[in-house]
């Protein structure tokens, strides 16, 4: 499903990807996918914040910073990147 979104994504289907994403989230916490919930969550907030939702985008993309950090994941850092260019773009 996650993958599934990305092709979407790459589409320009930003609804349909969104709502995967959304639904690959459920999928994820169901099954107890921490580091699965962490990649969707930063997913989502780079897709959204290309749409200009900035807001939304940076909650996202927080709650997989710290999914990441908690696990301790060299990932954090680029998460943290991520979320220090999203908050540049909504400053502009």
């Amino acid at each position: 499903m996650h993958q599934r979104a990305g092709i979407y994504a790459n589409q320009g289907e930003v609804a349909k990807a969104i709502a995967l994403y959304e639904e690959s989230l459920e999928l994820q916490e169901k099954i107890g996918d921490v580091q699965g919930k962490a990649a969707t969550f930063a997913m989502l907030g780079q897709l959204l914040a290309s749409q200009g939702d900035f807001d939304k985008a940076l909650n996202y993309l927080q709650q997989s910073l710290n999914i990441l950090q908690h696990l301790r994941s060299p990932d954090a850092e680029t998460v943290s990147k991520i979320i220090a260019g999203v908050q540049q773009m909504a400053e502009n």
